[in-house]
């Protein structure tokens, strides 16, 4: 690292600390959305949010309460977190099966605009393996089958995740 770009770094976080303590500047985590864990039905693209991952998880499974309706028989099939070690903001899949093991991706979901090239760590669900892409339709070169619990992704598509088929 060169040593201007070295003052750069410590000038700009000593400047940047100043401000977060003075409150001349709002933290990202200050600003982010209230509701940051979300249960989304990848049939219908219909997505509520809540404040908790356990929140959004039962709502995914029961559709009790204020959440999403999930009729008899749906199951979530991924959880995918902004951060790695399942940090950050959520955002939990549910569709109307579990996966089959017949060799193809079974279901796919591309994700919304404020979900591409965000997620570092997953967890899937129902039996699915899942791969991770870095266009919409499952373009591109895929990264998978995650098929336990992944608390870091790797670097190949870490934050670059377009889609998502569940296998």
């Amino acid at each position: 690292m060169s040593t201007r770009f070295a003052r750069f770094t410590r000038r700009t976080g000593v400047g940047t600390a100043a401000l977060l303590a003075t409150g001349a500047l709002v933290a990202p985590s200050a600003v982010a959305d209230e509701k940051p864990h979300c249960a989304v039905d990848a049939r219908t693209g219909a997505e509520t949010c809540f404040a908790t991952l356990p929140e959004a998880l039962d709502a995914a499974k029961s559709g009790q309460g204020n959440g999403p309706r999930v009729m008899a028989g749906d199951v979530i099939q991924g959880t995918f977190f902004d951060d790695p070690q399942y940090g950050g903001s959520s955002l939990t899949v549910y569709g109307t099966a579990p996966c089959e093991k017949d060799g193809w991706v079974n279901y796919q979901y591309d994700l919304p605009d404020d979900w591409k090239n965000r997620i570092s760590s997953v967890q899937p669900w129902a039996n699915c393996w899942l791969w991770l892409y870095p266009e919409p339709n499952l373009g591109g070169d895929r990264d998978g089958p995650f098929e336990e619990n992944a608390p870091d992704i790797g670097a190949f598509m870490n934050d670059r995740t377009q889609s998502i088929g569940f296998s």
